[in-house]
């Protein structure tokens, strides 16, 4: 999660195996692949805990030393979270930015050491600029959609905001063109196999990473309590798992994460849906009137937002992890440990934010499919842009269907 947790399920007993830096499924082609493009090796990591907790923690034993620079840490990026929340949506549509950077950062940082890109500094740098382009490119189109649904009133008020909104798809795909042929322009003789590689790294980079944290911005603009609450579970089952497992894991879950248990995996199930009802208690209680639940010959007053959190725990703490899970076999597949090194303790911004993602893109559909409906607000909008003529069409259409259902002529009679 964006505050940082100590992981999923970690099982005390399961070692540090040579397996976890083994390529699996390696075949033929891929041995080929990697003779031509100087093989697959890892990102270099190395130990980046602060001095004062190596001093600190410098009795215990790597398990317990690993577990309290994962537990303070964590703290540290809660009260940051806590924070930035107190401070409003735009600081926090900054810092869903200023990660969604740092993700794509290292996730094509990985491309260049997997591809051995950085023995070509004219390629690297070529490359950079390129896909810093589709970063911004991508950015401006999504954002785009987004001013325009959500602020469709303050647009059309000023003459160059309703130019830029009225083409705006066109303005989005004309510049992605651009990069397009940018890119075509640059292959070089030789390279070709390589430049194609990183061309469909940074799309689906893009796909992943830029598209699904978008999302979460669409969900702060459905209302804080969907931004926070999804987080916020996917933080509580971070860290009950890794707790559950730390403490009884015994029983391995998935071979992708070997440190993964089936006691941490249910303890954290449990724990997240408890955790997303006793949230969800304060968003209720501004919400209309309770919903009755019959539940084992016993009815039970819930309020609706309280049922979309046992969906949204449920999720986050069954169907989450699975992001965490690709992220595993992903790095698997290249020989790293972690994304970065960003965070002691952690790795890298996306390892923290492998489920959030998903989880973002869940919320979304939950969304759009159970909660939102017609807007009228947006609809009026819309229709007075509308030429004259329109809008007379629009207004004898609605009437005449009014008076035929009889709804016209009681508004009249009152």
């Amino acid at each position: 999660g964006p505050a940082g947790t100590p992981g999923r399920g970690h099982s005390p007993s399961a070692p540090e195996s040579e397996s976890e830096n083994r390529l699996d499924g390696e075949t033929a082609s891929d041995s080929e692949s990697k003779s031509e493009f100087g093989g697959s090796s890892p990102v270099p990591t190395s130990d980046d805990t602060p001095e004062v907790l190596n001093r600190a923690l410098s009795n215990l034993s790597s398990r317990w030393k690993n577990w309290w620079v994962r537990g303070i840490l964590t703290l540290a990026m809660i009260t940051f979270f806590f924070i930035i929340i107190y401070l409003g949506p735009m600081v926090l549509m900054t810092i869903v930015m200023c990660v969604q950077i740092k993700c794509f950062h290292e996730i094509i940082t990985i491309g260049y050491n997997v591809y051995h890109s950085y023995d070509l500094p004219w390629f690297r740098t070529l490359s950079w600029h390129l896909q810093l382009y589709f970063l911004l490119c991508v950015n401006y189109f999504f954002y785009g959609e987004t001013v325009t649904d959500y602020f469709f009133t303050l647009v059309q008020r000023e003459e160059p905001l309703r130019i830029l909104s009225k083409y705006h798809r066109f303005i989005s795909f004309a510049l992605y063109l651009t990069g397009f042929c940018m890119f075509v322009l640059s292959l070089v003789k030789k390279h070709y196999r390589l430049q194609f590689y990183m061309f469909g790294w940074t799309h689906v980079t893009l796909l992943i990473v830029v598209t699904q944290s978008h999302l979460i911005i669409h969900n702060l603009f459905e209302g804080m309590i969907w931004f926070i609450v999804p987080i916020s579970c996917v933080i509580c089952n971070d860290i009950m798992a890794y707790m559950f497992g730390f403490f009884f894991g015994r029983t391995p879950l998935i071979k992708l994460s070997p440190k993964k248990t089936w006691e941490g995996f249910i303890g954290g199930f449990f724990s997240t849906v408890l955790f997303g009802l006793l949230v969800s208690v304060h968003g209720s209680r501004a919400g209309p009137e309770g919903a009755l639940c019959v539940f084992v010959q016993r009815t039970v007053r819930m309020y609706p937002f309280q049922i979309h959190s046992i969906a949204l725990s449920t999720f986050a703490s069954l169907i989450g992890p699975f992001g965490g899970f690709f992220a595993s076999g992903f790095k698997r597949a290249f020989k790293i440990k972690d994304f970065a090194n960003t965070i002691p303790g952690h790795g890298g911004i996306m390892d923290r934010f492998d489920c959030q993602y998903l989880m973002a893109t869940f919320v979304n559909v939950y969304i759009a499919s159970f909660i939102r409906g017609p807007n009228p607000s947006k609809l009026i909008q819309q229709f007075l842009t509308l030429r004259p003529e329109q809008q007379l069409h629009i207004f004898n259409t609605l009437k005449a269907h009014l008076v035929d259902r009889g709804v016209l002529a009681s508004l009249e009679d009152a």
